[in-house]
């Protein structure tokens, strides 16, 4: 039987794709040609290339959640772990609804930072400091019930491509950051703005007190969380050192959810988003070295043939890779049944303090 012209081409893009995944991604197709206008699927960058493939839109997940917002579609199938789909739903306009394919895809780092732990840790520390000093900045990958935390205490969320301006503006208002959940991105974006590493404090929430004194909490300008993605804390200076010496002339760039010494050993770092545009301005020829999840950077290779995209090591996500053909064809058909599966269900009042937060983000200024 002759291949559909393009076939080859499509599946190059695809990728590898196990024979018992086709039939799936055959449902999906069908599916999604039924529904029409009706939905609109979102894939995280992170996710398998097939899923990617048939994505109205790809990119990280803030960028997805207010692209769902401004879709016309009535149901929004989010294909990423569970803050994102949450986010979406914070965000979603009246008579929207969102759904996600496996409630069991999670994320690790946004259970770390349990609310009722946080609110422990904003209790101890504005004690000595007073609530007036301290602003609550939470990164995107957390959950809604940890935004409205937040939000409702004149906090703001920030992603990894905009932390650095979130900082900046708690501190023009002369005032201190707690944020949370995750220490390396905190300690990362400190180190940018020019934070004294001695005026950066890590609460370990298991220990009491968070493991400060009342001296150390105010001197502190910077509270870090202590969570971390496993995704960015497996790469090592080590595997840095060993790319350089396998691939001479090479150019490194990682999340910025990785340690601190690995970010200083590479040559950049930045959100996904600024990875994929590093690797698409890289140039043909080039080899780009990326200390990010696997899937991106295997689907980057496929994406750009013309130049070596090489992972620093092989790091993947499990919670990402529950989000399977299957599971998203299984959704699409509950859908297009009439017995809709997987609905993302914000309370109101969790709702209004997660949309304050990412408000005050949305109203940051630009820079340059």
């Amino acid at each position: 039987m002759t291949e559909p012209a393009g076939a080859k081409e499509s599946q190059a893009r695809e990728g590898f794709v196990p024979r018992s995944d086709r039939p799936h991604l055959a449902r999906i197709d069908r599916l999604r040609r039924a529904l029409g206008k009706e939905v609109v699927l979102l894939g995280h960058h992170y996710q398998r290339p097939a899923i990617v493939r048939r994505a109205d839109f790809v990119g990280d997940s803030f960028l997805l959640a207010r692209q769902a917002s401004r879709a016309e579609a009535r149901w929004i199938v989010f294909c990423g772990v569970r803050f994102m789909a949450e986010a979406a739903a914070v965000l979603a306009r009246p008579g929207q609804e969102v759904f996600h394919p496996d409630p069991a895809a999670g994320c690790p780092m946004a259970d770390m930072a349990d609310p009722s732990d946080v609110e422990e840790a904003w209790e101890t520390l504005t004690s000595v400091l007073g609530e007036e000093a301290l602003v609550p900045v939470v990164y995107m990958n957390s959950s809604a019930r940890l935004k409205a935390f937040v939000g409702d205490r004149g906090g703001l969320v920030c992603t990894s491509s905009n932390a650095e301006r979130a900082f900046r503006w708690v501190f023009e208002k002369g005032k201190r950051v707690f944020f949370l959940p995750d220490e390396h991105l905190g300690r990362n974006t400190a180190r940018a703005v020019g934070v004294p590493s001695g005026e950066v404090l890590l609460y370990t929430f298991r220990e009491q007190g968070g493991g400060l004194e009342e001296d150390e909490i105010r001197r502190g300008k910077v509270f870090l969380w202590s969570g971390h993605c496993h995704v960015h804390v497996f790469f090592r200076p080590e595997d840095v050192e060993r790319a350089r010496r396998e691939n001479p002339g090479c150019r490194i760039i990682v999340h910025p959810e990785c340690p601190v010494p690995v970010v200083e050993a590479s040559d950049a770092s930045g959100s996904t988003e600024r990875i994929v545009r590093f690797v698409r301005e890289a140039g043909p020829g080039s080899t780009i070295v990326v200390g990010t999840e696997v899937n991106l950077v295997e689907r980057l290779a496929l994406d750009f043939p013309d130049r070596r995209v090489l992972p620093l090591a092989h790091s993947l996500c499990p919670n990402m890779y529950r989000i399977n053909p299957k599971a998203l064809a299984d959704t699409l058909e509950g859908l297009a049944s009439g017995a809709p599966r997987g609905a993302v269900n914000v309370e109101d009042s969790v709702r209004s303090g997660a949309r304050k937060a990412l408000e005050r983000m949305l109203a940051l200024p630009r820079e340059g």
